[in-house]
């Protein structure tokens, strides 16, 4: 399996629908940790974004994955990054 970053880019515009969307979010985030999938997420402090640590088999399952998202069809984020990240000390390192 890969590591993958997933950085999300919010907008103060679309900080009510989050709010409303949050449980949801977090639900699904934390199916996918019990699940070994993610392995860590969080906000920025300034609200504005969101970085998720992912471990798939390639960038395209976690694109799939991110489809499900529950911020995804009510149009929370911005814009999406995500990187192939080589972690080499840390309880996520191989």
């Amino acid at each position: 399996m890969a590591t993958f970053l997933v950085d999300y880019t919010f907008t103060a515009d679309t900080a009510a629908i989050r709010d409303e969307t949050r449980p949801a979010h977090r639900a699904w985030l934390s199916n996918l940790f019990d699940e070994g999938i993610l392995k860590a997420s969080g906000p920025y402090p300034d609200g504005l974004g969101a970085l998720l640590i992912f471990q798939a088999s390639d960038e395209d399952a976690v694109k799939e994955l991110l489809q499900h998202d529950p911020y995804v069809p009510v149009d929370a984020i911005e814009a999406t990054s995500i990187r192939g990240w080589t972690p080499v000390f840390g309880p996520i390192s191989d």
